[in-house]
């Protein structure tokens, strides 16, 4: 009897514990290599069961998990755009509820949680979960999320939070009662259960927090919130008299700092609120009117700026802003705590800690004066107002960076000999035999959705995807292997070989996807880089025309990892200028502050 778990080529991939590419090559060369059961053509899945023998027959076999297992049932049971109920569901067979799972599904779903106990058998499912869907559910990471946590001091009180997405900072609350509002029904209820599971007293409702607020009047001892960003369908038109606005009307593109007040509202006197914020919130011209009523009140206690991929609804730096909402008693303060943690999150909770109890303040954090604050820009970035007085953490951090990146910078070896005259092709040839396809992004997509999109300043700093879209037909969905390239030659972005599929292909940029036995996509990467070059600056890349040696495909693989060693090379020296500016810098400026001196 055929097992109905169906995996697809990364799920392979996973459980061998190789690369998708290789999967991809066994595909090709192995004639007895299971035959898909399902999927699409270019995503297709197959029989557990048959790829778990065929890997056994090869010596590649891992075994997989109880857990694993019951994930790719799961998923195998529904399409990606409906997992999250069965997710839930899973979860609510956990709790002893009766859901409309299958009958066999919901037996190895009790099985696993007796056999894991029931709270860890949902924490393995999430996971897998939130690793599945990452873009699109931009849970709050872990740690920050404990981070945030403990600079509000959540444990045993009670805790709200009005955008609580999956549930991941109540998670880590501790609270002795928590409520939240999600606008994503099924992550509601995800929430839901995930709480309850962790014998949490909660009421999570779903719905649009700022237009329609399912707490009306409701106060929190402290709220922590982790907001979307830039949203600009947030409300502005129908909330222009909103009473929560006491420190100013947030502008149409300020969402966030209608996230602030909305928190505020929901915070009894004396109760923090920790929020996380973009970092340009700090210094945008449209909000300093609101940034500068929230000092004037005393409200805003403290901005502590984290990694970038602090927060995952952005590519930059994230702050987080802790606010104080005042007693009638209380008088006024002075100063606001600045910190420049970075990484360093015990460093951010160790600064408030001194902050609040007037104790010595450890380096990157210094209390600012509110009056400094308050000039036209109101500009809040931490940045300008703290210096850095652990010089590991500035000049030396750069210079010990600096001398490691100096000691692997080594380009490929490279023999010189006899000119060869080598036979060319163009990918125009080799599209019309079938060895490459051809595609260009849109010239635009729509702003708001949540499927990620690979810009074309993603492929220029050699980042992941940062934009986002929503679903809609003709769209190209990049896989692994997938060869993407500047339309504009000159954009200063090279090609490159992904390795991260499921992003979406954005506009200005061209995707070649190769067949692997026949043409090397490292080597196909280099000779539009050649092609790039020649082309000069500002021109655009025309894909067909673009030469190419024959060579066998042993051959050209040869060449492809040299490529590929060389554009490596350049992405390095690339960060290497970078250091170099920014340690002449902090050089200057540390001899000039003090903080350093010639040895």
């Amino acid at each position: 009897m055929r097992d109905d778990v169906l995996v697809n080529a990364a799920d392979i991939a996973r459980l061998a514990d190789v690369g998708r590419a290789a999967v991809s090559n066994w595909r090709k060369r192995f004639s007895d290599f299971p035959l898909p059961v399902g999927g699409t053509a270019t995503s297709p899945a197959f029989s557990l069961t048959e790829v778990e023998q065929w890997l056994r027959k090869h010596d590649r076999y891992v075994e997989v998990a109880p857990l694993e297992r019951l994930w790719q049932r799961l998923r195998s049971s529904t399409d990606d755009l409906r997992l999250s109920k069965v997710v839930a569901d899973a979860g609510a067979v956990l709790l002893g509820e009766k859901t409309d799972l299958d009958k066999a599904l919901v037996k190895e779903i009790e099985e696993i949680g007796r056999a894991e106990g029931a709270v860890a058998a949902f924490d393995g499912i999430c996971e897998r979960y939130v690793d599945l869907h990452s873009r699109r559910l931009l849970a709050t990471p872990p740690d920050v999320a404990r981070l945030m946590a403990g600079i509000a001091e959540t444990a045993g009180r009670t805790v709200f939070d009005p955008a609580c997405g999956i549930g991941t900072v109540l998670l880590e609350s501790r609270g002795s009662q928590v409520f939240g509002q999600e606008l994503n029904q099924s992550a509601a209820r995800l929430t839901r259960i995930r709480l309850r599971l962790y014998g949490y007293q909660a009421q999570i409702e779903a719905g649009d927090s700022l237009r329609a607020d399912a707490f009306a009047g409701r106060q929190a001892d402290v709220v922590v919130c982790n907001p979307p960003f830039s949203e600009r369908s947030w409300g502005y038109d129908e909330l222009t008299s909103d009473p929560r606005w006491e420190f100013g009307l947030p502008p149409r593109g300020e969402s966030e700092l209608a996230w602030v007040q909305h928190c505020l509202a929901h915070v009894r006197p004396g109760g923090l609120v920790v929020i996380m914020m973009p970092g340009v919130a700090a210094s945008r011209r449209p909000g300093r009117r609101v940034r500068g009523n929230l000092l004037r009140a005393g409200v805003l206690r403290a901005i502590i700026s984290l990694f970038p991929g602090a927060a995952p609804a952005s590519s930059g730096a994230p702050d987080l802003w802790v606010l104080r909402k005042p007693q009638p008693s209380d008088e006024l303060p002075s100063q606001v705590l600045m910190v420049n943690a970075g990484e360093d999150l015990t460093l951010a909770e160790q600064a408030w800690r001194a902050f609040r109890s007037t104790a010595t303040l450890p380096d990157n954090s210094s209390m600012v004066r509110i009056i400094d604050l308050l000039d036209d820009e109101v500009d809040l970035t931490t940045s300008h107002r703290v210096t850095a007085h652990e010089p590991t953490s500035g000049f030396t951090a750069m210079s010990d960076r600096l001398s490691s990146l100096l000691g692997s910078l080594t380009p490929p070896r490279l023999v010189a000999g006899p000119r060869r005259d080598l036979a060319m092709t163009n990918i125009g040839e080799l599209a019309r035999a079938g060895v490459v396809t051809v595609m260009q992004g849109p010239l635009k997509l729509a702003e708001e959705g949540d499927q990620p999109v690979l810009t074309a300043k993603d492929l220029l700093l050699n980042r992941a995807p940062s934009g986002r879209t929503g679903d809609a037909p003709g769209l190209i969905r990049i896989e692994d292997g997938d060869v993407v390239a500047p339309v504009l030659t000159g954009s200063g972005a090279v090609p490159r070989v992904m390795s991260q599929a499921r992003a979406l292909l954005g506009p200005q940029l061209l995707l070649f996807r190769t067949d692997p036995e026949r043409l090397d996509p490292h080597f196909l990467a280099g000779c539009l880089r050649a092609s790039s070059t020649r082309s000069g600056s500002s021109a655009r890349l025309d894909p067909r025309r673009a030469p190419l040696p024959r060579l066998p495909i042993e051959e050209q693989r040869r060449y492809g990892e040299a490529f590929r060693q060389l554009l490596t090379f350049e992405d390095a020296t690339r960060v290497l200028r970078e250091i170099s500016d920014n340690l002449v810098a902090a050089g200057i400026d540390g001899l000039l502050d003090g903080s350093l001196t010639p040895e």
